[in-house]
């Protein structure tokens, strides 16, 4: 059995398709799909599959990905991609299709490009100037405070006509995940910047030792 992995972008008006609906639309497009794909054994047989680091609400991203199985011993992966893409909902890309090359534990960090207005450069530079940034991350285990400043001391961003970009890394591992939305948050609380100004795209994932996870 071939364990597949379908990367995908998620844009516009799909950025606010959450998990759970993300879930149902990845099972019936594979449904319709008629792709020889594994389902799990017992009274309610669904297909199996796994995302890693799911996106957070009203944010887009470029490396979306999807693990699914399949009993078919050489898969055409450039027809499973053709025919995904024939019924994907608008906003859903699927961009590769091939066999796992690294598990998803393997994900140590999540690289975004935020942006903003180009006005927004000012509340960076305040950003850039304090010594602390303390936020309170909310999780299933409860809240907690993250220094931000111990993960983004500094911000650099470049501006291009009436936008401002900056491009992030920050960690995305089972231990710990902290989300660009705890910056955008700081930044208005601290400084009044809006945080729905700020458009976050996901671009890339990265390993510990900072290799492109595929």
């Amino acid at each position: 059995m071939i364990t597949v992995r379908i990367s995908f972008e998620k844009k516009n008006e799909a950025s606010y398709i959450s998990l759970l609906d993300l879930q149902r639309v990845m099972q019936r497009v594979l449904k319709r799909s008629g792709l020889p794909v594994w389902h799990t054994l017992g009274f309610n047989p669904h297909i199996y599959m796994t995302f890693a680091c799911p996106l957070s609400l009203g944010q887009e991203s470029e490396c979306e990905c999807v693990d699914v199985k399949t009993e078919a011993e050489a898969p055409d992966f450039e027809q499973w991609k053709a025919a995904l893409n024939a019924i994907m909902p608008a906003g859903i890309v699927i961009t590769h299709v091939g066999p796992v090359q690294m598990k998803a534990d393997l994900i140590a960090y999540a690289c975004y490009r935020v942006t903003y207005p180009a006005a927004a450069a000012a509340a960076l530079d305040q950003y850039n100037a304090l010594e602390s940034a303390p936020v309170e991350k909310h999780g299933k285990k409860g809240n907690k405070i993250i220094e931000l400043k111990e993960h983004l001391p500094k911000v650099e961003y470049t501006t291009e006509g009436d936008s401002l970009h900056m491009d992030l890394c920050m960690p995305a591992a089972q231990e710990l995940n902290l989300n660009p939305s705890l910056l955008t948050g700081f930044l208005e609380e601290k400084f009044g910047l809006p945080a729905v100004s700020a458009n976050i795209l996901r671009k890339k994932f990265l390993t510990a030792d900072k290799q492109l996870f595929v």
